[in-house]
């Protein structure tokens, strides 16, 4: 029998601009429909890092080139831009490859709102990177002149960060639960998803942050009930000493084991961390729940057991 499955996308699975986006949803599609075809539930989650620091930049310079006009972008906008054009990409992209497999399957992408928590710490401490790499000079650059907090990230340039609270709760959970039900395969909770938080009445207010996807994608698959969350990255396994001569490959970790190679520092922030402890929260939120981090394109083969990191109890 089938699973219920949610995938949460790295940013390798949609490139960095549009031209790199229309390449690699196909075979992005292909690795999913891998799944449907086994005859699982998939849900579909990804990021939206270069993404929405595209649209934010593209909106920054319109206010900037008449300021009487334009006024400047909420970042909850710009995240509800990015759901709209990947979510366009990547669901045309798994009709098709559905199709071409005479699969006749609906899919669909939900436009959602995440709820996050207004008095989270996170907003005192900006710390998820979105947007491109920057040289030195021009992250000084934005930092003068628009008051960007930024980061070294990981050796590869600098980048700038903006909060990133844990989510709460999905706002348009019951459609989705709904879709699923009536066999679509879903898009949503793009980007980590609209970070809203409530204000008067039932009226939800965005907020100046971006959530975490794979925290996202752990939530979505809690309330969702899915038997497994896959979380696809750069690499086939989780590893510790990772880039060192003692580097070892890890096929199955307890959540026990996770927080000690987690303690010890194994994972870095921004980075392996957040996967590792999504993978954990939502291996243990009920009996018999699992999930799986690894390649995109092992996504099958590590449903199967083949490969991957596999986290459970």
């Amino acid at each position: 029998m089938g699973k219920r499955i949610v995938i949460a996308l790295g940013g390798n699975a949609l490139g960095n601009n549009l031209p790199e986006q229309m390449i690699a949803v196909k075979q992005t599609a292909k690795a999913i429909v891998d799944l449907i075809e086994e005859g699982h539930e998939v849900v579909v989650a990804h990021g939206n890092g270069p993404q929405v620091g595209m649209i934010q930049k593209a909106m920054a310079e319109l206010t900037r080139s008449d300021p009487e006009k334009y006024i400047p972008c909420p970042l909850s906008v710009c995240v509800a831009m990015s759901q709209g054009y990947i979510g366009y990409d990547l669901q045309n992209a798994l009709r098709e490859e559905l199709l071409d497999r005479g699969i006749n399957k609906g899919v669909a992408t939900v436009l959602t709102q995440v709820e996050v928590d207004p008095e989270d710490k996170a907003f005192q401490n900006p710390t998820k990177p979105i947007g491109a790499f920057m040289s030195k000079e021009e992250a000084d650059k934005m930092v003068a002149e628009r008051g960007y907090n930024v980061i070294e990230d990981a050796g590869r340039g600098y980048r700038r960060v903006v909060a990133s609270p844990k989510p709460q709760s999905i706002i348009e959970i019951q459609s989705i639960r709904d879709m699923v039900s009536a066999g679509l395969v879903v898009v949503a909770c793009g980007g980590g998803g609209i970070p809203v938080y409530k204000t008067e009445g039932h009226h939800l207010k965005g907020a100046a942050a971006v959530i975490d996807k794979d925290f996202a994608s752990c939530v979505l698959a809690q309330q969702l009930e899915a038997d497994t969350l896959i979380i696809l990255t750069a690499v086939e396994k989780v590893a510790i000493n990772f880039g060192k001569p003692n580097e070892k490959w890890l096929d199955e970790l307890t959540p026990e084991e996770a927080r000690k190679y987690m303690g010890e520092g194994h994972f870095a922030p921004g980075s392996m961390l957040p996967k590792v402890q999504a993978a954990v929260e939502f291996a243990e939120s009920a009996p018999g729940r699992s999930a799986l981090i690894t390649l995109l394109e092992k996504a099958k083969d590590g449903v199967a057991g083949k490969t991957g990191t596999a986290i459970h109890q």
